[in-house]
């Protein structure tokens, strides 16, 4: 049976930032070192940064007074940044630079005097992040009935923003209903959507065109490992989203030619490998990888941080 691999897939610049940040703290602070909610959507990123000592809280009032408390990098909503001050919390921001990119956006249109709408998924941690960091109420729209649902004259100055680990495909009708709803409207460019998304979502296409069966490495509770199945579903292709290779059923595989496995950008490479063993002990297996899009971009860890890191070069 043939094993190809997507090109890009698992880990990317962002999530890589976030885990190191935490490790870096560990080391220059020591444990315990505490961060609010899971600093990625993966179980196993989330056990391992627990045994070294990171301890994974919800509230920031389960933090004690003045220890080292990091942000996930899905961005936290102001109230918390002012809980965390007023508690004398040390904090490090884990918020992925994109995200950031997204507050400082929606807050610039509403100095414009606009409405700002942002495209994206009630109640992910990155959603209520971004409202809560945007200076005035924002509306929330995931669908194109969503946007006819609005309150808003169709004469009223809005913009858009969108959660970004959606792609430009996801995005695209939702957006093109809300020009068709607003007479003045404006929004980022589609560069400034997450980079990782499109580019792993553009490789499981890809993939489908080759495979009998789809796996897709990744968490439950993770929005861009769920959109990869989903994608396999809508090319005709039997999509399954497993955490590791025991998820693997056998049955899924039995007679299938090609099996092709992507991951979402908060998987390590390591369970990747783990899905490629389990399908090696239900048969013989030939692995490949397509020769796609290769990442680069690395982002820069905070400064008190910075010093730690291993000689790499960092892009902002």
């Amino acid at each position: 049976m043939k094993v190809i691999l997507a090109q890009p897939r698992g880990f990317c610049a962002g999530v890589v930032r976030a885990i190191e940040i935490v490790e870096q703290a560990l080391g220059k602070f020591g444990p315990p070192v505490y961060v609010r909610h899971e600093i990625v959507h993966n179980k196993h990123v989330v056990e391992s940064l627990r045994r070294k000592g990171a301890r994974f809280i919800e509230e920031i009032d389960e933090v004690p007074g003045g220890a080292v408390t990091i942000f996930s990098a899905h961005g936290v909503p102001k109230s918390v940044e002012r809980d965390a001050a007023e508690r004398g919390l040390h904090v490090i921001d884990a918020t992925r630079p994109l995200v950031s990119k997204v507050h400082n956006q929606g807050n610039r249109y509403i100095r414009q005097g606009r409405e700002v709408i942002l495209i994206g998924h009630a109640g992910h941690p990155e959603v209520e992040g971004t409202r809560g960091q945007v200076e005035r109420p924002v509306h929330l729209v995931q669908t194109e009935e969503d946007v006819d649902a609005l309150s808003l004259s169709p004469d009223t100055p809005v913009a858009y923003v969108t959660q970004t680990t959606l792609s430009v495909d996801d995005t695209r009708a939702v957006i093109a209903a809300l020009e068709r709803r607003f007479s003045d409207i404006v929004g980022p460019n589609t560069r400034d959507i997450c980079y990782a998304t499109q580019n792993r979502q553009s490789a499981a296409r890809e993939l489908c065109r080759l495979v009998d069966v789809l796996l897709v490495v990744g968490a439950s509770n993770s929005s861009n490992s769920n959109r990869l199945r989903e994608i396999g579903t809508d090319e005709g292709i039997p999509s399954y989203l497993v955490a590791d290779g025991s998820e693997v059923d056998p049955a899924w595989v039995r007679g299938a030619r090609a099996v092709g496995i992507t991951a979402g950008a908060s998987a390590p490479e390591t369970l990747v490998e783990d899905v490629i063993n389990a399908l090696g002990r239900i048969e013989t297996i030939e692995v490949s990888a397509l020769a796609g899009r290769v990442e680069q971009i690395e982002f820069k860890l905070p400064a008190e941080l910075a010093t730690g890191r291993s000689g790499l070069a960092t892009a902002s």
